[in-house]
């Protein structure tokens, strides 16, 4: 992967920038309909998320939710909140569009883990970190694997496995399963929290079974220590 990873970061560059002037025409017609349905939100959807070297950047999508998240007091539900055109941009995967502009900017590859919540920095143990070891992808081996439907140790398992594989020849082919997949609309999940609990819940609640079965050996002894007060404390809504 040494010598590969230069080239690779090369090449999806000069591809992001001639595919970025193709789907221009289209980000340009979805940001006017969701401006049309929503007037007083942005077009674009930011927030931060952990890339290469466990450094922050912030990932652009489409937005596809209402703002605000709150009126006259009451929290709206995810169902609420959802824009009629947000549904089609999910189930398109329209709402990726946009993180092109987050490569030309280095911050993220076509291909590689998809890049997680901040606030999942202090649940990973020393090898799940391996998957900041490369750029952030738009698609990756877990999502071509499974992407929803599976675990958060299936999905960082696969990650680690990726990078430990990563070649032009995986690459091609995690590029033609997630081609087959958009086109398919497989796998795709509009609301991902009706199938997995966020990670840094899942990874806390793990930790407490371990107090209460007083377990001797801890099933995660290599857990990496971040400065949480640094860290996101004000988790938004929309998650990949």
């Amino acid at each position: 992967m040494t010598m590969y990873y230069p080239i690779k970061s090369m090449i999806e560059w000069i591809f992001a920038a001639m595919l970025f002037l193709i789907v221009l025409p289209i980000l340009l017609i979805v940001g006017i309909l969701i401006k049309i349905e929503d007037p007083t939100g942005p077009v674009f959807f930011i927030q931060e998320r952990v890339g290469k070297d466990n450094k922050l950047f912030n990932i652009y999508k489409l937005r596809s939710m209402r703002n605000p998240m709150i009126i006259n007091g009451q929290e709206m539900s995810y169902d609420d909140r959802m824009l009629k055109v947000g549904h089609v941009i999910r189930k398109l995967s329209l709402d990726e569009l946009p993180q092109m502009i987050n490569i030309l900017k280095g911050d993220m590859s076509f291909i590689g883990p998809r890049p997680l919540l901040v606030e999942y920095l202090p649940c990973y143990n020393k090898k799940e970190l391996r998957r900041h070891d490369v750029k952030p992808g738009i698609s990756g081996w877990a999502q071509v694997n499974g992407r929803n439907h599976l675990s958060w140790e299936e999905r960082f398992a696969l990650d680690v496995e990726y990078i430990e594989k990563c070649s032009v020849l995986l690459d091609i082919k995690i590029t033609l399963m997630t081609i087959q997949k958009v086109l398919m609309k497989a796998d795709i999940v509009e609301k991902e929290v009706d199938y997995i609990l966020a990670f840094d819940e899942y990874r806390k609640r793990q930790w407490e079974q371990e107090k209460v079965t007083n377990n001797v050996t801890p099933l995660f002894t290599q857990a990496v220590s971040f400065d949480s007060g640094s860290l996101v404390q004000n988790r938004k809504s929309e998650m990949q």
